[in-house]
């Protein structure tokens, strides 16, 4: 799987973007604030139909534009077309000039996986990022897990709708309750099911990337400690107080822990870091191995960031995806970009939103 063109029109500081790209490693080359984040988070958008930025579609429309174009040619078994339009009034996406009903019959056409700063929210963020961690994943990998996930979201903001009310209708809150255990139990079994088949993967990459210094454990912590529709009933009279459902898949966290220490609390910087990075190398392993193709790989500054020893932890992964004839993008400066990845690779300039291939000298 690899994208082969990308166009970007009125997206972030481009104005207009045309770019073909073959397998293989593409190195994205310039200074600050010239774009290069941008067509990763563009790359991005396209597989997930989210920013790694956490950011609304508002954000990445260009200065006083209506709305932003974003539309890719990408070659798997078979060739496909996306495009992707968004303005305040009107958002489109279609696959091979058909619109998209269902975002299931969508998600898998393009899959990647980005390493980038806001990494280090899976370790020192909320346990949301964390849930989306392992939502991603499986959205990723079970064809079935977003359409669960939906109706589970659609049930819960019924509920807590209702829960809001004065004096909820008893009868519509079991009949939701009732929706919200049923799929909510679909959920737990799948997470806890995907943690014995991470964890081995994280610990792994942990270790390259550490250099062995620390024993990693991941532990899912789901909410729901027994019986979902139990545990929902016996919080009825504190949610009637907070006027929200307390109980549910929607509150699990994912534990990581370092040593037997929260690595939030306890960890270095650079641990946290390393821990991030690990997380990210699972993902991408386990898609690799449950698919047999690996995802594209987006890469933004962070080698730049790393000292010798955890860069070549990361070598490994970015080598497998050349070999079974993956992509990767990197971004970084010229000063900084990592000689150890050799010269077998693409190098592109990006400058004030416009991008040229350099050639090799």
């Amino acid at each position: 799987m690899y994208l082969a063109h990308l166009r970007l029109r009125d997206y972030r500081n481009y104005l207009r973007l045309d770019a073909d790209f073959g397998p293989g490693f593409h190195l994205l080359l310039g200074d600050n604030a010239q774009g290069k984040t941008n067509i990763l988070e563009a790359i991005y958008l396209l597989a997930t139909l989210r920013s790694f930025r956490g950011v609304g579609g508002a954000q990445m429309v260009r200065h006083a534009a209506k709305g932003y174009f974003v539309g890719a040619s990408v070659v798997s078994a078979a060739k496909h077309e996306i495009k992707m339009y968004w303005s305040v009034a009107e958002r489109k996406l279609s696959l091979d000039e058909q619109p998209v009903r269902r975002l299931a019959d969508y998600l898998g056409t393009l899959r990647a996986v980005v390493f980038c700063t806001e990494d280090l929210q899976l370790v020192k963020g909320t346990s949301r990022t964390r849930r989306r961690f392992l939502d991603l994943l499986l959205a990723q990998t079970q064809p079935g897990y977003l359409p669960l996930l939906q109706r589970y979201a659609q049930a819960l903001r019924s509920r807590n709708s209702l829960l809001k009310q004065r004096a909820p209708d008893a009868a519509l809150l079991d009949s939701f309750s009732q929706e919200l255990v049923s799929v909510g139990d679909h959920l737990i079994t799948a997470r806890r099911d995907l943690l014995p088949r991470i964890s081995p993967l994280a610990r792994l990459a942990y270790r390259r990337v550490s250099n062995d210094a620390e024993d990693l454990r991941l532990e899912y912590q789901p909410s729901v400690k027994a019986d979902f529709a139990v545990e929902l009933a016996r919080a009825r009279d504190r949610e009637r107080t907070y006027r929200s459902t307390l109980v549910g898949p929607h509150r699990d966290d994912l534990a990581l822990l370092l040593n037997g220490q929260p690595a939030a609390q306890f960890a270095s910087e650079g641990q946290k870091r390393s821990l991030a990075i690990a997380l990210k190398m699972a993902q991408a392993e386990y898609v690799t191995g449950l698919l047999g193709v690996p995802p594209l790989l987006l890469i933004d500054d962070v080698m730049g960031e790393l000292d010798a020893k955890r860069r070549s932890g990361l070598l490994p992964l970015l080598e497998r995806s050349q070999h079974a004839r993956g992509q990767v993008f990197m971004t970084c400066t010229e000063e900084n970009w990592p000689r150890e990845l050799g010269r077998d690779l693409h190098r592109w300039e990006i400058k004030s939103g416009a991008i040229s291939a350099v050639k090799a000298s």
